[in-house]
């Protein structure tokens, strides 16, 4: 199996497959396909955010989108892509538009999620189905965790479902990273925050 950062952005209709896989029924999934490739492509154009992929046998198996400055990577979408998300959202829209205070309020978190100290934003990370269970996602996060100066940044976080999720909350914790808090969203929705703080 190989794994490598890419700027290859004719892959992204993989990454998105593997998306819509990985996260059935979730908001960013119900936005659609033209969202999601626009979501992706800005982590390979910003110059402070990556895609991950895992390739196995000449195919995409599994991909970890990450930044090292995910506010920037919000203010940058917002001025790239805000019409190119509104267009391809808008079918969404028309199916639920309650989707449209979601959708604001995820363009407004980038003053949320902008903090003192320097750390890495695990945003996504994807692997098919049919291969789950290989140990291709604690592969990925072992290569992004090589990739990552720790002299410069504090620690990775990332945030996950804290109810009903059972499979990546265990996936998190068996990969080193420490439960910081579980806080309730606008909606409603509880979520874990995750940190990984690097041992020497």
């Amino acid at each position: 199996m190989d794994i490598y950062i890419t700027d290859d952005k004719n892959i992204v209709n993989e990454i998105v497959d593997i998306h819509i896989a990985t996260f059935q029924g979730f908001f960013l999934t119900f936005l659609g396909k033209g969202f999601l490739k626009q979501l992706y492509k800005g982590y390979i154009e910003h110059k402070q955010s990556n895609l991950i992929i895992a390739r196995q046998d000449k195919e995409i198996v599994g991909f970890i989108a990450y930044s090292s400055d995910i506010s920037d990577l919000y203010k940058y979408l917002i001025k790239k892509k805000l019409l190119l998300f509104a267009w391809y959202s808008f079918a969404a829209f028309i199916k639920n538009p309650k989707i449209l205070f979601r959708l604001l309020s995820a363009f407004s978190k980038s003053e949320e999620v902008s903090r003192k100290e320097k750390y890495i934003e695990l945003a996504s990370i994807g692997v098919k189905p049919n291969v789950k269970a290989q140990g291709i996602g604690s592969s990925m996060i072992s290569y992004m965790k090589e990739q990552i100066d720790f002299n410069e940044y504090k620690y990775i976080s990332l945030e996950t479902d804290a109810e009903n999720n059972e499979y990546a909350n265990k996936f998190y914790l068996k990969n080193g990273f420490v439960l910081i808090r579980t806080y309730e969203t606008k909606q409603g929705r509880k979520m874990n925050e995750y940190r990984y703080f690097h041992r020497n």
